[in-house]
């Protein structure tokens, strides 16, 4: 195991040595000052332990331990705590870190780490080395599952012996505190954490493989090349654990399904996962009910017990719950939908928790392109004057009967409301800046690309976007665990075996986890979804020395994770057997990855004759999981594996971010040898970005989160034109852009700068984020 010992710094001759006196010790008068210990006892100070454990945090590290080693001295004080002496090392650290000197913050890291190591040791008697024990003991205690225990203790000691505790030393400060304080169980180490998570995810496998699979994941996670979502690692380990992240819920317009779909909702917020609710089928204000028109609130009233759902079932306290609530853009309440976050109008009929989200046609975007006319219409008038649910219908058949319902405007249809596409679209785009949302789903991109389309159709988008599949309401509700692959960890030859990785955990996880409602379970057996995704995409290009313009670059990449997960998943089947809905489907077809012919394929990829044999596998054998990759936002599991959020640039190379522990350093992992390869987000054009996402969502056969984020400040965009900022118009083409270059979802809109909205194309544009 990894310990402090005395190493001396190579930086010797750094400039802070000046400011060191070379016989401070004495000055202190250490032998006078007392340290209370962590087990209650009092020792004299002693300079040489405070050194080792310096020296060991700051080993390989560009930084200078004798700076720290100084920095700490005007701190200490008589009758101080090792803890409060670990507390202002860290500190100490944390100060000195930089954009020039950004190691400090592993240093930092280190720190924390070893003052949990400490703390494990006074509270139970050891560190490392006895997981047999740490595992019955947590059994016995209720905080692990007792699956643990069908290893044997043999198993289990053979297990712990592949804990290398020096994976716990690579942690910046921000990703071990989220470590410690978010994932990890009381008295818990975080290779415990991650070995127990591997051994769980392995009892699907026969007695005789599970203990070489299990090594195989824990090694890949523990290294942090795969990166389990944070229902996995966070609920794995406790027993009735529910390890899916994404939901997908559609209400019927009738109370049963109303408030089934809302004790669904509680249900997915008691476990922690995030939830899309559709409420497309809800008819409008002023509908009928039992016979009587203008009886209806309309779908606000409905929302707002959303909201308030997900206030009150608040994961025992630790956050409130999330969800989504999607609207197709064609139901008359779209425009109070709009306005269900702002602070004028009736407060009753306001909904400031929940996260709205629009699903938009092609037929529609064509029209906001041409500035034409739109309607908008109540679904149940619809339904029961000319039989057709509008909410099911997307590409030529929402528009065939939407031309339809249009016809028989003042004949058989009487409550509708007809607006100009554009200004619609203006309104979206204008809560967008003030509030970033709503999120954009683009349904017919979304349906095209969906293999079970045979079966069903995708009414919306989850909570981050990226995660979608056929949802029936009372009947199949979305759902699909996630994993992510670290890019800024893997090298190329890696790809392929830690593809396999990912879709295998995720595939064993299907069959351990525990859907919190029936239709979760149900859609969980029938369709299998999983969503493979990645983090470290700006990583990998700035180690490379690449931009997001390298498109071929980062086509080749993605290429590699389309086809390495979906050829494991054809594997997996002929081991396991497909998908149950697999007869009939795209992929029974012959059809790839978003549903696309292989002449597609051997146009575009880049190893073309790969592409031709899987998909004859996948017709002779199956295909385990209907979807398979997604790349979610992984925020704040991002710092936890030390790399940048998802696929997209990182928001600056250096910043503070403000945590209840004080202002915590944020750097990408490269930022010393690749510091101007990192593209800033914040000045960075986000045609760039659509483009780069368009050209990876070609790969990836379900969603991407997409963020935009917008800089409204003068010249950033336009170097030559000092006076010139962004306008309303720069902003709709870019995601007019999105839509034509085929993503499927637009996640938050984010903004850099506070003002006033202006309408005109030849204003700046504002928000009030």
């Amino acid at each position: 195991m990894m310990q402090p010992t005395v190493i001396t710094s190579p930086q010797q001759t750094h400039h802070s040595d000046t400011h060191i006196t070379p016989n401070y010790h004495s000055q202190l008068g250490e032998s006078k000052i007392r340290v209370r210990r962590r087990d209650g006892s009092w020792t004299a100070l002693n300079i040489g332990k405070i050194r080792a454990v310096v020296n060991w945090a700051c080993a390989e590290k560009d930084v200078n331990s004798i700076a720290l080693e100084a920095g700490l001295t005007t701190r200490l004080r008589d009758g101080i705590t090792t803890r409060e002496i670990q507390d202002n090392l860290i500190n100490c650290a944390l100060e000195m870190c930089s954009p020039t000197e950004p190691d400090w913050r592993y240093v930092a890291g280190r720190l924390h780490i070893w003052s949990l190591w400490k703390d494990t040791l006074v509270n139970r008697g050891y560190q490392y080395g006895n997981y047999e024990t740490t595992v019955e003991t947590k059994v016995e205690a209720g905080q692990y599952d007792n699956r643990l225990l069908t290893y044997s203790t043999t198993e289990l000691r053979e297990a712990g012996s592949w804990i290398n505790p020096d994976w716990d030393t690579d942690y910046d400060y921000a990703g071990a505190v989220l470590l410690t304080s978010r994932y990890l169980l009381p008295q818990e180490l975080p290779q415990e954490a991650l070995l127990s998570c591997a051994l769980l995810l392995a009892t699907v496998e026969s007695p005789e493989n599970r203990l070489p699979w299990a090594r195989q994941f824990y090694e890949a996670i523990a290294s942090r090349k795969v990166s389990l979502a944070t229902p996995i690692l966070a609920n794995l380990r406790v027993p009735g654990g529910s390890l899916t992240s994404c939901f997908i819920l559609s209400i019927d317009d009738n109370l049963e399904s109303i408030f089934e779909e809302i004790t669904n909702t509680a249900r997915i917020s008691k476990n922690g996962g995030g939830v899309g609710v559709n409420v497309s089928r809800i008819r409008a204000t002023g509908s009928w009910v039992m016979g009587k028109n203008n009886a209806s609130g309309g779908i606000i009233p409905w929302i707002k017990l959303l909201n308030d759902t997900a206030i009150a079932v608040n994961q025992g306290g630790r956050r409130a719950g999330a969800v989504t609530v999607g609207v197709d853009i064609w139901h008359l309440d779209v425009p109070e939908f709009l306005e269900i976050q702002t602070e004028n109008g009736d407060q009753r009929r306001k909904a400031y928790d929940v996260f709205p989200q629009l699903i938009l046609t092609d037929e529609f975007m064509r029209r906001v392109e041409n500035k034409e006319q739109w309607t908008l219409v109540d679904p149940y008038e619809i339904r029961e004057k000319l039989g057709i649910e509008l909410a099911e219908l997307w590409g030529e058949k929402f528009e065939a009967a939407y031309r339809l319902i249009e016809a028989e405007l003042d004949r058989e249809i009487t409550l509708y409301k007809r607006v100009n596409a554009r200004e619609l679209f203006k309104t979206i785009m204008r809560s967008q800046v003030e509030t970033g949302m709503p999120y954009l789903a683009f349904k017919d991109t979304i349906n095209k690309a969906n293999p079970n389309k045979h079966v069903g159709y995708i009414p919306g988008v989850n909570l981050c976007t990226e995660s979608f599949s056929n949802v029936t309401p009372g009947k199949e509700a979305h759902c699909c665990n996630l994993v992510s692959l670290n890019l800024a960890n893997i090298e190329e030859y890696e790809l392929n075996y830690l593809c396999k990785i990912a879709v295998r955990i995720l595939d064993n996880t299907i069959d351990i986890t525990n859907p919190p409602f029936e239709d979760a379970k149900a859609h969980n057996d029938r369709y299998r979804t999983i969503g493979v995704g990645c983090m470290g995409l700006a990583d990998w290009l700035a180690k490379k020395e690449l931009t997001y313009e390298n498109l071929t670059e980062i086509s080749n990449l993605f290429e590699e994770v389309g086809y390495w997960c979906t050829h494991t998943s054809m594997e997996l089947a002929k081991e396991r057997s497909p998908y149950d809905a697999f007869e009939g489907s795209d992929w029974n077809k012959g059809l790839l990855i978003g549903s696309k012919p292989v002449n597609w394929f051997v146009e575009n990829a880049h190893k073309k004759e790969r592409w031709i044999q899987l998909s004859e596998d996948i017709k002779t054998y199956g295909i385990r999981n209907s979807h398979i990759t997604a790349i979610a936002p992984n925020t704040s599991s991002s710092l936890v594996q030390g790399c940048t959020a998802s696929i997209l640039p990182v928001y600056s190379r250096f910043f503070y971010d403000k945590w209840a522990k004080g202002t915590v350093p944020i750097a990408p992992p490269f930022i010393k040898d690749s510091f101007w390869f990192y593209h800033e987000n914040k000045t960075l054009d986000q045609q760039k970005v659509v483009k780069a996402v368009s050209t990876i969502q070609q790969w990836i056969d379900t969603g991407i989160s997409m963020e935009l984020l917008f800089n409204l400040n003068q010249g950033i965009y336009f170097p030559n034109e000092p006076e010139r900022c962004l306008t309303a118009k720069d902003i709709f083409e870019t995601l007019l852009l999105a839509w034509k270059e085929g993503c499927k979802a637009i996640y938050y809109v984010r903004t850099v700068q506070k003002d006033d909205f202006k309408e005109s194309d030849n204003n700046c544009t504002a928000c009030a984020n």
